[in-house]
């Protein structure tokens, strides 16, 4: 039993009915159950998609126990049901959606996948803070729960586990959202970075982990004098409390006056990016724009930052290191306490620092 959260528009049925079109090419018999959509809708979506095959069966219905009489009929090879929060049980006299119809239906569906042995995919609603709508039991009950993730102006999108009872939740699927449905991103850092302008203050490269996976992306800033008496702290794709933190300790450590100015931060291409690594990446980008001077092209950032300023080691400092320079980088900032352990590597000049002054000092 899998559940799959994400926005509204985000592209979760589009994700499912492109993964159902593609088991039923190889044969498989496969049912899609919608509660938001009538079969005309769905009709019309997968035109668009290309994704009409005869082995993916379409029902429009809401009710659990004919959905459950259907799949005992049908026997599909695989069920997705979209939304979890449209189901409901007649048994019970509450509204679809509510925290009992919610819990009610998911027993119903987990007990019929475990009794015959049909993966079922859930797709469900999330909250505005980003949770999965319905009770915290919806998750516990499931054996994996998936986030689709990104930005609806971007088109990227991020597919991460955060719960997995058959296997590692430190991978991640990219996607690029077209006319036609979703299609997988190879090589995210190359994307990523694409469209980078050369020699711009206030824009630095850092080398993320997303799961496993290496990713290069850029990072944003920009401080401008304020108008107001408290500065304004503007940031979109990362930690907001995050970057506030590291601003007070540039303010301290390196002597930049930071509470006279607004800061706005950005992370290209809609990602999100909330790893203690990318510290040091956030203090380059913050000032390079107060400095107004750019970090010295094909250069990559990393390491962790703490309060008293002083840049602490990273994991997987070798792993991000090879992904920049088969991007092109030639030149790496890491923590000194990740050199020691480092293997040489060719091509790529690799500068250990300790401190944050250290570090705005190498790079301007």
């Amino acid at each position: 039993l899998i559940l799959i959260g994400g926005d509204p528009g985000i592209g979760k049925s589009t994700l499912m009915l492109q993964a159902l079109h593609g088991l039923a090419g190889q044969g498989r018999k496969v049912l899609y159950v919608s509660g938001e959509e009538s079969i005309r809708q769905i009709r019309l979506r997968s035109q668009r998609l290309e994704t009409v095959s005869p082995g993916l069966l379409v029902v429009s219905e809401v009710e659990v126990d004919a959905i459950l009489a259907m799949v005992d009929s049908i026997k599909p090879e695989v069920l997705v049901i979209d939304s979890i929060q449209t189901m409901f049980s007649s048994e019970l006299g509450s509204a679809p959606g509510s925290v009992s119809q919610v819990r009610e239906a998911t027993v119903r569906l987990m007990l019929m996948a475990k009794r015959s042995g049909i993966p079922t995919f859930l797709v469900g609603h999330v909250t505005k803070d980003g949770a999965i709508a319905g009770p915290k039991l919806l998750e516990h009950m499931v054996d994996t729960v998936l986030y689709f993730e990104g930005d609806r102006n971007h088109i990227f999108r991020v597919l991460r586990a955060v719960k997995n009872r058959f296997g590692s939740t430190n991978e991640i699927g990219v996607f690029e959202m077209k006319g036609h449905g979703l299609e997988e991103v190879a090589n995210p850092s190359a994307v990523f970075l694409s469209g980078r302008p050369a020699s711009a203050a206030g824009s630095v490269v850092a080398a993320s982990m997303e799961g496993t996976r290496p990713i290069l992306v850029e990072l944003q800033a920009l401080t401008s004098g304020t108008n107001f008496g408290t500065p304004r702290r503007t940031i979109l794709g990362l930690d907001p409390n995050r970057v506030a933190l590291l601003a007070a300790v540039m303010e301290k450590k390196i002597g930049m006056h930071l509470m006279g100015y607004d800061i706005f931060m950005n992370v290209a291409g809609g990602v999100r990016v909330i790893e203690p690594a990318v510290d040091l990446a956030i203090v380059a980008a913050i000032a390079s724009s107060f400095l107004d001077k750019p970090v010295p092209d094909r250069t990559v950032v990393m390491g962790e930052v703490g309060l008293t300023g002083e840049v602490r080691a990273i994991g997987q400092a070798d792993t991000r290191i090879y992904e920049s320079a088969k991007m092109g980088f030639n030149r790496c900032i890491v923590p000194q306490s990740n050199l020691k352990r480092l293997p040489a590597m060719e091509g790529v000049a690799i500068a250990g620092v300790s401190t944050v002054s250290e570090a705005v000092e190498s790079l301007f």
